[in-house]
């Protein structure tokens, strides 16, 4: 809600839009999961109306492949591990570490992998814009353990 539409309310509206919002607050805590035989484990940490926050736990074979997202950036951010960000054609866009993150617009084109031996674990960030509907768009051919139909999204053509 805008400023001029606060300015507008009575002093009643106003109370009741401040509690209403207070009653969403949230609090969250992080314990690393058990070592799964999935590639990749998701932990739903807090979610808003503008905001998602996740921890990505990414295994051996975890990496995902092409693809963007419209109506959302995302910030990433390392915990334990490296990761290695790449655009389209594979170039390499950034190799991070520990309290290292990146930040990526929506409609950017991305993958990422795991780098060295070590599990990667990922704070994944998440800023929705609310004039859409907010997907992951596949680019390339999406990997065999991304079963969720919401990994299964592609570009359609306009001619279609």
């Amino acid at each position: 809600m805008d400023a001029a539409t606060l300015a507008k309310m009575s002093p009643e509206e106003k109370e009741a839009f401040h509690r209403e919002q207070e009653a969403k607050v949230q609090t969250f805590a992080y314990e690393r999961p058990e070592p799964s035989d999935r590639p990749k484990d998701i932990m739903r940490l807090a979610k808003t109306r503008l905001g998602g926050f996740m921890v990505q736990v990414i295994h051996e074979g975890g990496e995902n492949n092409l693809h963007y997202h419209n109506n959302s950036d995302t910030t990433w951010f390392v915990l334990r591990g490296g990761a290695k960000f790449y655009g389209p054609g594979d170039v390499l866009i950034a190799e991070l570490g520990p309290e290292e993150g990146i930040a990526i617009p929506g409609g950017a084109r991305y993958w990422f992998e795991k780098s060295g031996e070590a599990d990667l674990e990922l704070l994944q960030c998440v800023a929705y814009d609310t004039a859409g509907k907010s997907e992951r768009i596949n680019v390339e051919q999406h990997k065999d353990w991304m079963t969720d139909e919401r990994l299964r999204v592609y570009e359609t053509s306009a001619s279609r």
